[in-house]
């Protein structure tokens, strides 16, 4: 089967989590420039998460550009990618209510780890089904991304419980390092 049903569904559903976390956001009663200060916790926490949400949608977007074709094994690891990412309005609200305490940090953290290794397991599903010269085979390669992501989720867990500051450093730099499109995917899309 072809990727547009399943394209366009993931794209409802990140366009509903994003708008969920929206909806989140509250104004204050007042109407001074100073009320907004203690709203930016969770203002921040929106931006970054919006930032996570965009990362996956455009990475999204780039895998089922190359993707020729999904069986129902890439429908249920889709399904599984998109249960994680909607988790992180609560996960966000969570963080942004309590600003930098431990055990928000930790879960926010678990879902973005989550969220990867749901990613990965879409990609590893969508290579299996496709031939051996799929072209998503080889730009993937070692996958030192990846890699270097769990790691950082991982620390970023354990510093959520010593440092929150750093833990957020952690998944901050996760972000920085995806924000950036695969450019080898790009050259490989069929239009």
């Amino acid at each position: 089967m072809k990727t547009n049903r399943l394209e366009a569904f993931s794209d409802g559903v990140l366009a509903i989590i994003i708008t969920i976390m929206v909806l989140e956001l509250k104004a204050p009663e007042e109407i001074s420039i100073e009320s907004l200060l203690p709203l930016l916790p969770i203002f921040i926490s929106y931006f970054i998460s919006f930032v996570y949400l965009g990362i996956y949608w455009n990475n999204h977007h780039h895998l089922f550009q190359i993707a020729e074709k999904v069986n129902g094994k890439v429908l249920w690891a889709n399904l599984n990618l998109l249960f994680w990412l909607s988790l992180i309005p609560f996960a966000t609200s969570w963080v942004g209510e309590n600003h930098l305490e431990s055990g928000p940090i930790a879960f926010y953290g678990f879902i973005l780890l989550m969220s990867a290794v749901a990613y990965f397991i879409l990609q590893t599903v969508i290579i299996h089904y496709h031939d051996d010269n799929f072209p998503l085979r080889k730009i993937i390669g070692k996958n030192l991304k990846g890699k270097i992501s769990t790691v950082l989720y991982l620390v970023g867990l354990i510093l959520s419980f010593i440092n929150s500051w750093m833990a957020v450093l952690c998944y901050i730099i996760v972000a920085i390092i995806w924000i950036v499109p695969e450019k080898k995917i790009e050259q490989n899309i069929k239009e």
